[in-house]
């Protein structure tokens, strides 16, 4: 990673015919290596890509950080002075994204967004193609801006395709918009296979002795407390770890036992070390609002990992997940502590792991990437040929023969076509 000079912007400037990517994101590069990251790295392969990223606020005057984070992608982060007005901020992001948008020369672009809210200060871009990636219900969200649903409407109205994080957020959000598909949560398996052949102990697994059952990903309003402490109470001799930043929670409220460990979030390279000393990985979600169309990237995860997994009622794990008997499902404290002293005792079985080779060989996120840019470069020159003959025949010939293309293969089930 390199900040980037305006010399280095021009070494930066490419011939590719592909379309550049800018992609408007809530989430920031370098917190949890999730979704966005697996994307548009691929993406990265194949074209520019620029990710602006919600602003700082400082002390300073206002200016654009960027940085070169990979070949061919720069992640843009605003600095903002403190105090600023909506309409001030609105302005400076606007003048900000102008400041990128020149410098780089994008000129024929995707504009990607991963947040509605971003609306706000994009309404003077002019973009190719709108794809809005909707990873999550953000609106139901602890601290969640009310303007989130309006703003979402609106999105819906300006994007050319739709992609969701999920079969349940497709479920949902499949009537708002025609052309909306599914991609469920992938995998890196050869990433997370490290960890079956690891024998690198991490400093601050060494300690921990006894049987472990360990969470990775984010601990916020999402998570089930309750639950967490119950079974650490109920297995004293199990030790619960938590591997992640914790946000949008007050630390003190996290269960404080001898045998809960919190050991804060990791980068995406160490995760198979810290894997790889663990007996289950599991899922500890609340079923709550904000938990109700997630689909977690860590379930494959696991499974890429070798290790059996045990989830709350979360509906995009209990199918495909516990349906194909590839993961646990337990609500209940008890019923937890019966699937991992089960799973204790027998280890993984030879039918077990024979389903979870055959889950993970259908899929990834290159499968995952290579789906949607199909998709795009599909609806690109859907929108060129429309651009070239307005409502012509063929035109329309070509917007009906893309519908009734047929279903793209991706992730053990279906790219949703549009309904």
């Amino acid at each position: 990673m390199k900040l980037v000079s305006n010399n280095d912007a021009q070494l930066f400037m490419n011939a590719n015919p592909e379309l550049d990517i800018l992609c408007l994101s809530h989430l920031r590069w370098n917190f949890v290596y999730q979704r966005p990251q697996h994307l548009l790295s691929r993406a990265a392969t194949r074209q520019r890509v620029f990710f602006f990223e919600e602003p700082v606020h400082h002390d300073g005057e206002a200016f654009l950080e960027m940085r070169n984070e990979k070949p061919n992608l720069v992640v843009a982060v605003p600095h903002l002075p403190h105090g600023l007005s909506e309409a001030q901020q609105i302005e400076m992001q606007e003048m900000l994204l102008d400041e990128l948008i020149s410098t780089f020369r994008i000129k024929n672009y995707l504009a990607w967004y991963y947040t509605p809210m971003a609306l706000k200060f994009t309404k003077r871009l002019d973009p190719d193609l709108v794809v809005y990636d909707c990873m999550d219900q953000l609106s139901h969200f602890k601290f969640a801006s009310p303007e989130l649903p309006r703003l979402e409407q609106a999105l819906f109205s300006k994007a050319d395709l739709v992609f969701t994080g999920g079969y349940s957020l497709y479920e949902a959000k499949r009537d708002m918009h025609p052309n909306v598909y599914a991609f469920p949560s992938s995998v890196d398996v050869a990433h997370f296979a490290k960890a079956r052949n690891d024998s690198q102990v991490p400093n601050d697994m060494k300690n921990i002795k006894g049987p472990k059952i360990g969470y990775m990903g984010v601990i916020d309003e999402r998570i089930d407390l309750e639950l967490i402490e119950g079974i650490a109470r109920m297995r004293p001799e199990w030790n619960i770890i938590m591997l992640g930043p914790i946000v949008k929670i007050d630390p003190a409220s996290l269960p404080q036992l001898p045998n809960i460990h919190y050991l804060g979030g990791k980068g995406y390279d160490e995760l198979p070390h810290y894997l790889a000393t663990w007996d289950i990985g599991m899922l500890p979600f609340a079923r709550n609002d904000a938990t109700r169309y997630i689909s977690p990237t860590k379930t494959p995860e696991y499974l890429a990992a070798g290790l059996q997994v045990i989830s709350t009622s979360i509906r995009d794990v209990c199918k495909p997940y516990g349906e194909m008997k590839l993961a646990a499902i337990a609500d209940a404290v008890e019923t937890f502590v019966f699937h991992a002293q089960r799973m204790l005792e027998d280890g993984p079985t030879v039918e077990w792991q024979a389903k979870v080779e055959a889950f993970l060989a259908k899929v990834s996120w290159d499968k995952t990437f290579d789906a949607m840019h199909e998709l795009i470069a599909l609806e690109d020159s859907k929108n060129k040929e429309e651009e070239l003959n307005d409502t012509s025949p063929a035109a329309i010939s070509f917007s009906k023969d893309l519908r009734m293309s047929p279903k793209v293969n991706v992730n053990n089930g279906v790219a949703a076509m549009p309904s």
